[in-house]
């Protein structure tokens, strides 16, 4: 009888824990979209953002902050421009957060 116990508890342990790697994983996507939505808040940019859209962060390094532009890397008729580093593709969302739609890499 106590195999059975034992048995029993092990499988409803493996199944919390199942359900605690999962919640890790959606506090992560969270932390991560709060991250964001704070960079791209901190961005310079001068045009109408629109819901549904997506938008590309940018690292600028001559002027040393984050841009928000329309144009992607590969937009540019003559190339990016050279002081440009994208960093991620965002999308604006209804709730008013930003999404990141590819991870390209770290936030500036």
């Amino acid at each position: 009888m106590i195999n059975h116990a034992r048995m029993y508890a092990q499988q409803e342990y493996d199944r919390i824990m199942e359900l605690v790697a999962v919640l890790e994983k959606q506090a992560q996507q969270i932390k991560r979209r709060l991250e964001v939505t704070d960079a791209v808040h901190g961005a310079v940019y001068q045009f109408q953002v629109v819901m549904g859209n997506a938008y590309w962060l940018v690292w600028d390094r001559r002027k040393q902050h984050n841009l928000l532009t329309q144009h992607g890397p590969d937009d540019w008729s003559t190339g990016a421009p050279d002081d440009y580093e994208y960093i991620t593709q965002v999308k604006y969302m209804g709730d008013h957060t930003w999404l990141e739609l590819n991870e390209k890499g770290n936030l500036c």
